[in-house]
């Protein structure tokens, strides 16, 4: 579902990998709704705000063949407010956008619903 890496991750990863320049690992990693996606560089898109909205931690199992998976549920509050459309997710340590991906089908998220990913459908792929 999150498959897209942004620039900033790529560059991170180069760095890294080729060129031994330090990383620290994020201590946690968030999901992030958006209504409308990020551009192919992990720029611009809209994030859902208000209505009680609020990023949600996510935890990973370990890699399998090239991909991780939620190791559990993610829900997030109950909307007390419309929050639109939800066409995609992105995955954020604080401030940087590392992954992001569409869902398979969007999600109209009105006052009073509440969105949740079951264990192991949030995945992100690297083959």
């Amino acid at each position: 579902m999150a498959d897209n890496k942004t620039d900033y991750l790529e560059t991170a990863i180069l760095n890294h990998v080729l060129r031994n320049t330090a990383y620290t690992s994020p201590t946690s990693i968030d999901v992030a709704l958006f209504t409308v996606m990020p551009s192919d560089d992990g720029t611009g898109g809209t994030e859902v705000t208000g209505g009680s909205y609020a990023r949600q931690s996510i935890t990973f199992a370990a890699p399998s063949g090239g991909a991780v998976a939620n190791s559990g549920a993610v829900t997030f509050p109950q909307a007390t407010a419309d929050w639109g459309t939800v066409l995609g997710i992105g995955l954020y340590d604080g401030s940087n956008l590392l992954y992001y991906g569409t869902m398979a089908s969007s999600k109209a998220v009105g006052n009073g619903d509440q969105l949740t990913f079951p264990a192991s459908s949030v995945t992100v792929s690297e083959s």
